[in-house]
């Protein structure tokens, strides 16, 4: 062999390897499918530290974004986070890998009130990873130089106090919230069905959209930290954000939420295994590493999640440990509900609705 084939051998044989370890490289990722900023990078770089992979994340900020992207055709996500109702509809599409509950010893650590649900009978399916409850956030000098109460679903409602605020509301670009928010004012069920009493809830929406700036359900919390809004019906985790950032950015004002007497939504978040995805190995590791208690609670003390796991207690900031719209007594609980998956006659009435009040 001459020297010019035998460095042509060497680099084919270089150029294999690359080609092999890339394959390799590509074969070890994890794929998700998760909410926006619901992760800390320190629990990321751990992670991959751990399983000698990649976490690769794609997000969403909706639960009704997230089930329409599946179903368009979006695959190949080992784990995705949804909240119950999403995970009830999951599975009952047939759409889950039943998880194998020997990988996750620490399942354990999980109070007992989180599991078992209504959604997943004995947890085949999932495993809980953080809770927010949907309630009301708002600029407190604002609110409080206009006289407007904040405990209350009527401040998102009714134009004798909306006109005060008109172009300073947003509310959530979900129409299961939204319309959860309204049936709870009314006082239904956020699961209402009945098509009379979901349209009295589009009426109450169509009466108060006027005085709205927008439907967001991204973007919202940063608009109330800079002062562009002064009241949104948002996620308790985003509102606790829109708070530390406002008082780290030494802004004029300052931010607080409280849960509407009325009641709200209380929405459980799970890791699930998604059929589609190559790595349920990695999947059931993440589930076990996630359980373990140090990964919720840093998420809990950077963004003010809600956090199901009781190793992770000792680890919490104390500050929010007593904040009762992160960390609900049984007194406040009696007022929340979860939601649950409308049959699909009923999803069909809720989209149409749903449809009048946005060209409206």
């Amino acid at each position: 062999m001459t020297l010019r084939r035998a460095s042509r051998a060497l680099l084919a044989a270089a150029l294999a390897l690359a080609a092999g370890a890339a394959v390799g490289a590509s074969q070890d990722v994890l794929r998700m499918f998760n909410w926006n900023n619901y992760m800390t990078d320190d629990a990321v770089t751990r992670f991959e530290a751990l399983c000698s992979c990649r976490l690769a994340q794609d997000y969403y900020s909706d639960n009704e974004e997230m089930l329409a992207k599946l179903a368009a055709g979006a695959t190949g996500y080992d784990l995705i986070v949804p909240t119950g109702n999403a995970v009830e509809a999951l599975i009952r599409s047939g759409q889950l890998r039943a998880i194998d509950k020997s990988k996750i010893p620490n399942l354990n650590n999980i109070k007992p009130q989180y599991l078992n649900t209504w959604f997943d009978p004995g947890n085949r399916y999932s495993v809980p990873y953080a809770y927010s409850l949907t309630i009301i956030g708002y600029n407190v000098e604002k609110m409080r130089a206009l006289g407007l109460p904040t405990d209350t679903w009527a401040v998102i409602f009714e134009p004798r106090y909306l006109e005060k605020v008109k172009g300073k509301v947003t509310v959530l670009d979900s129409q299961r919230e939204l319309f959860a928010a309204a049936l709870k004012y009314l006082g239904y069920s956020v699961n209402e069905s009945s098509e009379d009493k979901l349209r009295q809830a589009r009426d109450l929406i169509l009466r108060a959209k006027p005085y709205w700036a927008a439907f967001n359900a991204a973007s919202y919390f940063k608009e109330l930290t800079v002062g562009n809004i002064w009241l949104v019906q948002g996620y308790s985790n985003d509102l606790y954000t829109a708070q530390q950032d406002a008082k780290k950015a030494g802004r004029p004002f300052s931010i607080a939420y409280s849960t509407p007497k009325e009641g709200a939504v209380f929405a459980l978040d799970n890791l699930v295994i998604d059929k589609s995805g190559k790595r349920p190995d990695l999947a059931q590791m993440f589930m076990n590493y996630w359980l373990e208690g140090r990964a919720s609670a840093e998420l809990t003390n950077l963004i003010g999640a809600g956090n199901p796991n009781q190793a992770s207690l000792p680890l919490i900031d104390p500050q929010i440990a007593r904040n009762e719209a992160i960390f609900p007594d049984a007194e406040h609980f009696k007022h929340l509900e979860m939601l649950r998956d409308y049959d699909r006659k009923t999803r069909r009435m809720l989209n149409r609705l749903w449809v009048e009040i946005k060209v409206r």
